[in-house]
């Protein structure tokens, strides 16, 4: 939110550091992504940029965990005080807006990408930052779903192979949607 004076702090010129990032780094990848290309979707010099954040590696640790702090949000939101499997259908629904924003859904399979690629080039400090907060993820939907590792792992394994098939651009009423009966699966009928 810009203030009365039509300036933005420092910590809301982040938040759009972070919103840029998200879109830049989805489209482009990791290596792809320049952080001129930040700084020009922002509206700041690359100079101010640097103010903000120290370098390219910050600025993409900090939309890979906004990416997934924020779905680690909209699974606690949506499941908060429910069954196992109630909570499984409403965090199946909670999920489906954030892959609808395609930055989003672009962002997170860069992230995965990037952990392989920076892993393989020595940034293992790197790869564990974004496998840790992803970890805590899995281990808050675990205890949402009541420790059912079988629920778990299917809430996770089709999520991603729902993720898979919208990055490829998969039609509705594609033979690949069918066999997952995937629009029941994310209006959370789960039948």
């Amino acid at each position: 939110m810009a203030r009365e004076s039509g300036r933005m702090s420092a910590e809301e010129r982040r938040e759009s550091v972070i919103r840029a990032a998200v879109i830049e780094f989805g489209r482009a990848g990791y290596v792809g992504t320049s952080t001129a290309a930040i700084a020009k979707r922002v509206g700041v010099s690359q100079p101010y940029l640097f103010r903000l954040f120290p370098d390219k590696r910050a600025i993409f640790l900090a939309a890979a965990h906004r990416t997934i702090d924020e779905m680690r949000r909209r699974f606690d939101e949506a499941a908060g005080g429910l069954a196992p499997q109630e909570a499984h259908d409403a965090m199946c629904k909670a999920y489906f807006p954030l892959i609808s924003d395609r930055a989003h859904l672009l962002f997170q399979m860069q992230m995965y990408v990037a952990v392989s690629a920076r892993e393989s080039e020595g940034d293992h400090e790197f790869a564990a930052e974004i496998r840790s907060a992803w970890a805590e993820m899995w281990d808050s939907i675990l205890a949402k779903l009541g420790d059912d590792t079988t629920l778990t792992r299917d809430f996770v394994g089709i999520g991603m192979l729902i993720n898979v098939m919208l990055t490829m651009g998969f039609p509705e009423g594609h033979r690949v949607w069918e066999t997952l009966t995937v629009f029941d699966y994310l209006e959370g009928s789960n039948s």
